[in-house]
């Protein structure tokens, strides 16, 4: 897809969380035009995420045994075989071309929330400005929560009064998490540009 192409169409995204049920996922259209970094953004807005910690798209390399990985790049990475591209010098068309195509999006590696993202539809739309989370369910699981392991016995202990840790995992939420709850129509993304101006460079 070409860069006039992509800037007159908007990217229909299904996000599914993988390892938890009943389903967390969201569904959101983006302008054709965005990069990885764009992308991941929306994402984190989306989902309900802090954007605290590192994150890939990862996807099998055409012809190579290893995975495309897109993200941040990391200086270490020479001491590994990994090669992350930096995910803003990518744009998403490059990589989404047709309807059903897919990469894993994993965010927090030591928590590993791995991501479905999956494009269901091109949607033609001369106002590639429009960003909105379309759709979704359930709320997202709280930063730092210990992975799916670490949330299913968070929802175990929020759900029992009872329960040996339901008092401090309510004080470390600041009150209720009430699982089931997500508004899609309550969305905010942010500026991906401005994110990245926070993330990448000192005040």
């Amino acid at each position: 897809m070409t860069d006039e192409s992509a800037d007159s169409v908007k990217f229909r995204f299904r996000i599914e969380l993988q390892g938890v049920a009943p389903p967390i996922w969201r569904r959101i259209d983006v302008p054709g035009r965005y990069s990885f970094w764009d992308l991941h953004v929306a994402i984190q807005d989306a989902m309900g995420w802090l954007d605290y910690h590192l994150h890939a798209f990862r996807s099998p390399a055409p012809g190579r045994s290893e995975s495309l990985e897109i993200g941040i790049p990391d200086e270490n990475e020479l001491m590994d075989d990994r090669q992350t591209t930096a995910g803003w010098e990518v744009p998403i068309s490059s990589h989404f071309v047709r309807p059903g195509q897919a990469m894993v999006y994993e965010y927090n590696f030591g928590d590993g929330w791995i991501h479905d993202v999956v494009l269901e539809e091109i949607i033609p739309d001369h106002a590639p400005q429009r960003l909105a989370c379309v759709g979704g369910q359930r709320a997202c699981p709280p930063e730092d929560c210990g992975g799916t392991w670490g949330y299913q016995s968070l929802l175990e202990a929020m759900a029992d009064p009872r329960h040996e840790e339901h008092d401090e995992f309510v004080r470390w939420l600041g009150g209720k998490y009430d699982p089931e709850k997500f508004e899609p129509a309550k969305v905010t993304f942010d500026d991906p540009k401005e994110r990245w101006i926070r993330a990448f460079t000192q005040a």
